[in-house]
């Protein structure tokens, strides 16, 4: 799969692949099967014992992904809320991290339900690896706002390759906040452009239809289903000789000021239980084996170089 998927290989080329290296195994298969009273059990319980805690890995993060599906906070219950979410917003801008490319994570449902306060401006941020060797500087960051624009919430997907290496030197932080700033100049001057051209002149199908790798935003009220690429802007943007992408907007200003008051990671810490009604065995490899595999496992926050001064931690318990 990875070498017709990831590498593009042909389908023959991989069965060849296949059964050239499948036949080496059955040799080895084999010959351990006919040494068994001889000490021969022992790779093969070791191979048993590997692909067990593969399988439980596998289940309990499919398990969390589903949590985390099913629970995400509604875009009617935030649009509820008012711009002030229902609390008071602080200066600084908080990242939020989620594995959802979609929706309000339930992290941050359960974090504003304990705590009074959240930042001014909130970034949703998603690690995702893509299947390509390399991922382009200028086309790192995906980035989209969430829910009207006076809530100052946006969303940015972070895509590496997967020979991508981290750099420890990597500022994570302006480039993020430099991306959100370029995408709403860019999101103001499109839309001013849409107001400024007729009707029967421009539509949104002046935009859309290209199958870009560059950086992309999404649209106010209309997030994940209006996706455009920062060279399509640009060219609706030369058409009607809007004004000069360096002019910085008011909100524009605030996020840099926000930027200047501090910056705050919040992880979500999730620990997956079983059910009371779950067997032995179910018990014994979600609290125990999963547990000690997510515990040891590097989280986001090691992949970015979140330091621990700006780090809060948020728990939640996922029954599966």
């Amino acid at each position: 799969m990875v070498m017709i998927i990831v590498w593009k290989q042909r389908v023959t080329t991989a069965v060849a692949f296949l059964l050239f290296f499948g036949s080496i195994e059955v040799l080895y298969i084999s010959a351990s099967l006919i040494k068994v009273p001889e000490g021969g059990w022992i790779p093969l319980v070791l191979s048993m014992i590997f692909m067990g805690i593969m399988y439980i890995w596998n289940y309990g993060t499919l398990k969390k992904h589903q949590f985390d599906v099913e629970n995400r906070v509604s875009m009617k219950r935030l649009v509820a809320l008012g711009p002030s979410l229902g609390m008071v917003r602080v200066p600084g801008i908080g990242l939020v991290y989620t594995n959802l490319v979609t929706g309000v994570p339930a992290i941050f449902g359960h974090f504003v339900t304990n705590l009074p306060a959240f930042h001014q401006v909130l970034v949703f941020v998603c690690v995702k690896s893509v299947q390509v060797p390399y991922v382009n500087e200028g086309e790192r960051f995906l980035i989209g706002r969430v829910g009207p624009k006076e809530y100052s919430m946006f969303r940015c997907i972070v895509r590496y390759g997967y020979k991508d290496l981290q750099q420890e030197n990597y500022d994570f932080e302006n480039r993020l906040v430099s991306g959100i700033v370029h995408f709403v100049e860019m999101e103001e001057e499109c839309m001013l452009a849409r107001t400024m051209k007729p009707s029967s002149e421009f539509s949104m199908s002046d935009i859309e239809g290209l199958d870009v790798l560059g950086p992309t935003f999404t649209f106010p009220h209309q997030e994940e289903n209006m996706v455009r690429s920062l060279s399509d802007i640009q060219e609706v943007k030369s058409q009607v000789g809007l004004v000069e992408s360096s002019q910085l907007k008011d909100e524009s200003l605030r996020i840099l000021k926000a930027r200047e008051s501090g910056v705050a990671y919040v992880l979500g810490h999730s620990y997956a239980k079983a059910k009371k009604s779950s067997s032995f065995i179910k018990k014994f490899a979600i609290n125990f084996i999963y547990a000690f595999l997510s515990k040891n496992c590097r989280g986001p926050d090691v992949v970015l170089n979140v330091p621990h001064t700006s780090l809060l931690e948020v728990g939640m318990v996922y029954y599966v």
